[in-house]
């Protein structure tokens, strides 16, 4: 029987096929739209139908470029306890061992630390990286250095989780504000459960994802490894708690 709402199967092909934004990136994009649809009402009102329609074409391309930059792909997360994943698409551009925020309360212990880069180029959402239930979320005011640089984990603007992991270790993941990122969402509180993948939160325009781990956890990626958010295995830490 063919259904009987004209469209809607084109409807569900482009819900199948083009990824949702996020909510916290929605108001920029529809924001960016309605200055595009603006500016060119105004110019050809004006009899600027030249001037329109460059307007026109450059702000549908910034449009087009901030829902690419907040989009929610669907990823197939790897299956296995105590798996720790990517919590954010970039270019893995440190492994070193530090000591976690002391926003946490936890001791200068130094731990395992993976940091990821994000490119204005990347999604900017950021994934749970581990089983568990949130302990603490501490957000901590900072500058806007950029982030790729290994300061930028101490002196820039950062939110940082604490999950008490499956497996009986603690996680800890930061969000660190880079040079144009100006805005960190956090969607997760303390005592929420939560699971491996699942989306929490984005960082507006370039930023950088710190992931702590227990000492002595061998990380699975290398320097310069492109990761996927949800999907690249960082660690496994099964038989570590």
């Amino acid at each position: 029987m063919a259904d009987p709402r004209p469209g809607s199967h084109m409807v569900e092909l482009i819900r199948s096929t083009v990824p949702p934004i996020h909510p916290g990136g929605r108001p920029i994009v529809l924001g960016a739209a309605a200055a595009t649809l603006g500016a060119r009402v105004l110019l050809r009102t004006l009899g600027l139908r030249r001037a329109g329609r460059v307007v026109t074409t450059a702000g549908l391309a910034a449009t087009a470029a901030s829902a690419a930059f907040f989009r929610a792909p669907a990823r197939v997360r790897p299956v296995g306890p105590g798996l720790v994943v990517a919590p954010a698409d970039g270019l893995v551009s440190l492994i070193t061992e530090a000591a976690p925020p002391p926003e946490l309360g936890l001791p200068t212990t130094p731990l395992v630390r993976v940091s990821i880069f994000l490119s204005v180029f990347d999604v900017h959402i950021q994934r749970v990286p581990v089983d568990g239930v949130i302990r603490a979320v501490a957000y901590r005011p900072g500058k806007f250095l950029s982030a790729d640089l290994d300061k930028a984990s101490e002196d820039n603007e950062r939110n940082s989780l604490l999950i008490d992991s499956s497996v009986g270790v603690p996680v800890v993941v930061t969000q660190i504000a880079g040079l144009v990122a100006r805005r960190i969402v956090c969607d997760v509180r303390a005592g929420q459960a939560v699971s491996t993948g699942e989306t929490y939160g984005l960082i507006r325009f370039g930023s950088r994802l710190d992931t702590y781990l227990p000492p002595g956890t061998r990380p699975l990626v290398q320097l310069g490894q492109r990761a996927v958010g949800g999907e690249t295995v960082l660690a496994d830490l099964a038989g570590t708690g």
